[in-house]
């Protein structure tokens, strides 16, 4: 078992360290020593430990887009004419490579797969979009795009107070 794969007890220190930093993966160790009751190096050896064993995926920055460039936001939805692995598996390593598709989730119910994007306009959308449904190897039956038009709620991280721990 690789260490990534290695799992550590998730005990309430690990958790409240896990939740803290999930929602603000910038602070300091001493804060996040502070926050959780221990001391800077018994914290840090947790952060490590947490690390190496692949609880964290990603660390990233939340951007405020509007103040920097021009963009348009939308949710593409894929439907396959043949749902079988290997047409996933071909729909799914295009999608992968495209940078505009921020993410992709196969889904139950009507459409096979909904990604978020964010392009520099509607045209670019619109060529990805073509690009994507247009492509006979990937059997795309049909797609519907759906602009963001305002952010009523953005993520702001998982409700980890809410979910059942898996160690509980």
């Amino acid at each position: 078992m690789t260490s990534k794969n290695r799992a550590i007890k998730l005990d309430k220190i690990n958790r409240k360290i896990l939740s803290i930093t999930h929602l603000n993966s910038d602070i300091s160790n001493q804060e996040l020593a502070e926050e959780v009751g221990l001391s800077n190096s018994a914290c840090f050896q947790r952060m490590k430990a947490l690390k190496e064993a692949g609880y964290f995926v990603s660390f990233h920055t939340d951007l405020d887009l509007d103040r920097m460039v021009e963009h348009v936001l939308a949710y593409v939805e894929f439907t396959l004419e043949n749902n079988s692995p290997q047409s996933r598996k071909a729909f799914e390593a295009v999608i992968e490579d495209i940078p505009e598709f921020m993410d992709c989730l196969r889904v139950t119910g009507d459409v096979d797969y909904i990604s978020f994007t964010c392009c520099s306009n509607t045209q670019k959308l619109n060529a990805l979009v073509d690009q994507v449904g247009g492509d006979e190897t990937l059997g795309v039956r049909t797609v519907k795009t759906r602009i963001i038009l305002d952010r009523a709620k953005w993520y702001l991280g998982y409700p980890l107070a809410n979910l059942k721990w898996l160690d509980d």
